[in-house]
């Protein structure tokens, strides 16, 4: 069995080489058509753009990404060639939600905000914004939750409008996939009208798609004061991110707040388990995240803790000292764990 491999997916190795003594590791970005002519199987993350360019007359018959987004999987050219597909939902959610905890802690350390009674907005309450709705209301903040899908579906909960959002939020973040059709589309989900609506001057926070928040919108917004921060970790065009708005934007990172070892472990775990269970396989053990250095001494309180464990601020001062090595940042990402 022949199987392509992002090169920047970790811990994953010595799981492949119990299943296969044919891996082909490349660039994710310079995976082409003649690397998976002959390929039983192709595991990727969002820089290889899986659609017929890439897979006609190939052999593949299996895809996994090991990411929870799949905007660039074209799944009517996988279904209609046969090939099944799988992403890994979930399996960085608490990463995320670590990451949105961090802002949270920094602007109650840093800006001096109390987070008690502050008005927090989640836009979309999947798998990360549940996590982030359960810690939030854990510092005594009020939360209000956009979730149009989740509503029709009539989900246990109460949920608000965009409207509400606008009006009352002073923290608003993001954790929608990215969409242009249906009811329900993201794509520029909060746009120039949507920032125009502002009742506050609210913390905007996109962890989602960067395209869920026009780029070129919010650097007016952060201009004309019509925000108060922007906390930005996905972008549109990425790697080629709008230099001005990485300047305005009080914290800024390489679409990273998933990359905990232990959410990147998680999505290992749940492409080996997609992969051995399609193609009939033995599942090689669990793989497990990497220890913290022993050189780590806890912190005692438990807010220093969460921020020793993680902190956005030492990605953000990387990657605006070097935006040009944005996909260095991203591919040869440090380890960070959630909890000690």
């Amino acid at each position: 069995m022949k199987i392509v491999i992002d090169d920047k997916i970790p811990y994953i190795r010595e799981s492949i080489g119990m299943i296969t003594d044919n891996a082909v590791y490349k660039k994710g970005s310079a995976i082409g058509p003649d690397d998976v002519r002959d390929a039983d199987a192709l595991i990727v993350r969002t820089r290889t753009r899986c659609d017929e360019a890439l897979l006609r007359g190939s052999s593949v018959k299996f895809i996994a990404t090991a990411t929870i987004g799949f905007d660039h999987i074209d799944a009517d050219y996988l279904r209609r060639a046969g090939i099944e597909w799988m992403s890994c939902p979930g399996c960085n959610a608490a990463s995320v939600a670590q990451y949105v905890r961090s802002v949270l802690l920094l602007l109650k350390r840093d800006r001096r905000v109390r987070l008690e009674g502050m008005t927090l907005g989640i836009v979309g309450c999947g798998h990360v914004g549940t996590k982030v709705l359960d810690m939030a209301r854990g510092y005594g903040m009020r939360v209000l939750v956009c979730d149009p899908p989740r509503q029709e579906r009539g989900d246990e909960g109460a949920f608000v409008t965009m409207d509400d959002i606008e009006r009352e939020c002073d923290i608003i973040t993001f954790h929608v996939p990215l969409t242009k059709n249906g009811a329900h589309p993201t794509f520029h989900l909060a746009d120039e009208a949507f920032f125009n609506r502002l009742a506050r001057r609210p913390v905007i926070i996109n962890t989602s798609r960067g395209a869920v928040v026009d780029n070129g919108a919010l650097l007016n917004a952060l201009i004309y004061n019509k925000v108060e921060d922007a906390v930005i970790d996905t972008w549109e065009h990425e790697p080629d991110i709008d230099p001005k708005l990485l300047g305005r934007a009080w914290i800024a990172t390489p679409h990273i707040a998933g990359y905990s070892a232990d959410g990147k472990v998680n999505a290992d775990n749940m492409v080996i388990d997609g992969l051995c269970r399609h193609f009939g396989l033995r599942r090689p053990p669990l793989i497990g995240p990497p220890p913290l250095p022993r050189t780590f001494v806890p912190a005692g309180n438990d807010d220093d803790l969460r921020l020793q464990l993680y902190n956005p601020l030492d990605d953000s001062a990387r990657l605006k000292a070097s935006p040009e090595d944005f996909e260095e940042l991203r591919g040869n990402y440090p380890l960070r764990r959630e909890m000690v």
